[in-house]
């Protein structure tokens, strides 16, 4: 497959920190899936895991060239690990219909301040 379109987002750290601490569980539930809640939820600095499945669902959109748009909401992205910890996405909705089972790429990183998405989508996609 060729490489269709690539994505990258680069997530400040204590900026996010600071929304979460400001408006809790609401921003959560509305960005988040809960199983990205819980999994986040159980590491020692979980603000650092929750930075880096918000910067990989930034970089999937700009990947996709939409933005939220129709009836995309945040919670079409979930971001899971392998078992060994490689990240990998979940899609819903109306994403999923927009990557039609296209196989998606994902590498994450991040420091005490920053984390970074990386995303590659191979193949045709049927953009809005």
């Amino acid at each position: 497959m060729n490489t269709i379109s690539i994505g990258v987002d680069l997530c400040d750290i204590p900026r996010l920190s600071k929304l979460i601490s400001e408006h809790g569980d609401r921003f959560l539930k509305k960005v988040f899936t809960a199983g990205e809640i819980a999994y986040c939820a159980h590491k020692v600095n979980g603000v650092l895991n929750f930075a880096a499945r918000f910067a990989a669902k930034e970089a999937l959109l700009k990947a996709l060239g939409t933005g939220l748009r129709n009836e995309m909401n945040w919670k079409d992205v979930e971001v899971l690990n392998y078992e060994l910890g490689k990240p990998y996405f979940k899609f819903y909705g109306q994403i999923a219909e927009y990557l039609g089972g296209q196989k998606v790429l994902l590498s994450l990183a991040h420091t005490d301040d920053n984390a970074l998405a990386f995303v590659v989508i191979e193949g045709p996609v049927a953009f809005p």
